[in-house]
């Protein structure tokens, strides 16, 4: 099994060589943080002369699988051995290596049997200082950790990044020039102008500020609670994803699940995707994105009872004002949302002011809700009395 590496990976095999205790990763998107660091440990596994057990942690199953578990697949490629695979408990034997993954939300697991190797992937979206200190203590040989640098958390709080056992390694899209695709580093360029927050996080690998959220809190959850549901379709095409999103509402609470996210949809096409998660033609309600009349007639006459969002001067104002009424809760395996969710800013302006405008990388769920939530306002008495 032959790889393309880059300077993460052989900076990560240098720190694991050099007799440090732990890698420290932080940088930007698609720097090949978590690529490089499952092509080290895949080697490892597969050369270890004596039991090595790996485990592979990030804050939920959903949020494993949809990631560090794909991406590990997607590497294996042609060389996975579905003999080799316990999909029951997730884990991969390579010989005398052993990969496992798990979830930091999993007490038993965080205190469970020690291990060689542990990599926390993203520690920094839910996965607590104690949590990971349970792990790493119960860790014999190396700790590896990424993360974007959207804002301190614990790694910065509790000196880990200063640590004299500890490698820093921080890395850009300029260290993985050679495996990212041409029209990739396009859409990464693109956001230089556009929205400068995003660009010193994600594309200088700078770390960020904790400010301007436009829904600050949240927590999740397994699945939507039994009610009455709606939906709401924010649509995209080319360089944006079209976002469909079930809602439930039960007195302050407002939970939510991300069906579709998806870019080069056709209204055709999200009309069948529609079909496969389950909306139901001619019944369930869903409130899409006024500004796209042709998009919507052209859904309707697939026979889904959709209608525009309510639309207006202060809709967008107004409609984050209904979302910040409720309580907030997202399905845990609504990954892509839940990371809108929390980089979804206020711009600011030349003076270091925030603004009323929102950043737009984030933007597709988080309209998505907003246009079930105004939608459904519109036709149903308020729940909620505010004095």
């Amino acid at each position: 099994m032959k790889f393309d590496t880059t300077l993460v990976f052989k900076a990560n095999l240098e720190a694991y060589m050099g007799g440090y205790r732990r890698a420290l990763n932080e940088g930007g998107t698609s720097s090949s943080k978590t690529w490089s660091i499952l092509q080290l440990l895949i080697r490892i596994a597969q050369t270890a002369p004596r039991p090595t057990l790996i485990s592979i942690v990030s804050e939920t199953m959903p949020h494993l699988k949809k990631g560090a578990m794909r991406d590990w697949k997607q590497l294996m490629g042609d060389g996975f051995n579905p003999k080799c695979w316990n999909a029951t408990d997730s884990i991969y034997t390579y010989g005398k290596g052993v990969i496992e993954f798990f979830s930091a939300d999993q007490p038993d697991k965080q205190r469970g049997p020690r291990r060689q190797i542990l990599y926390i992937n993203e520690p920094n979206n839910g996965v607590s200082y104690d949590a990971y200190d349970n792990l790493d203590t119960r860790t014999e040989v190396f700790t590896f950790l990424d993360w974007n640098p959207a804002g301190e958390f614990w790694a910065h709080e509790k000196g880990l990044i200063t640590h004299k056992e500890n490698k820093y390694i921080h890395s850009t899209y300029k260290d993985a020039l050679n495996v990212i695709p041409p029209k990739y580093l396009e859409t990464i360029l693109a956001h230089k102008d556009r929205d400068p927050n995003w660009w010193h996080v994600y594309g200088e690998g700078l770390l960020g500020k904790i400010e301007g959220l436009v829904f600050p809190f949240f927590e999740q959850v397994d699945a939507l609670p039994q009610g009455e549901a709606f939906y709401g379709l924010d649509f995209g095409y080319s360089n944006d994803p079209s976002v469909l999103v079930e809602c439930v509402i039960a007195g302050d609470k407002l939970y939510c699940q991300e069906l579709i996210y998806e870019a080069g949809l056709t209204n055709d096409a999200i009309a069948h995707r529609m079909d496969e998660v389950g909306v139901k033609r001619n019944h369930d309600e869903i409130f899409a994105d006024a500004a796209e009349p042709k998009s919507i007639d052209e859904i309707h006459k697939f026979g889904f009872n959709i209608k525009p969002a309510p639309k207006g001067a202060d809709s967008v104002k107004n409609g984050i004002q209904r979302i910040l009424q409720y309580k907030q809760f997202w399905t845990k395996d609504s990954i892509k949302c839940i990371k809108e969710q929390r980089n979804f800013r206020y711009i600011k302006d030349k003076d270091d002011k925030l603004t009323e405008k929102t950043t737009h990388e984030w933007s597709h769920g988080m309209d998505a809700r907003r246009y079930g939530v105004a939608g459904r306002a519109g036709r149903v008495k308020p729940e909620i009395v505010w004095i």
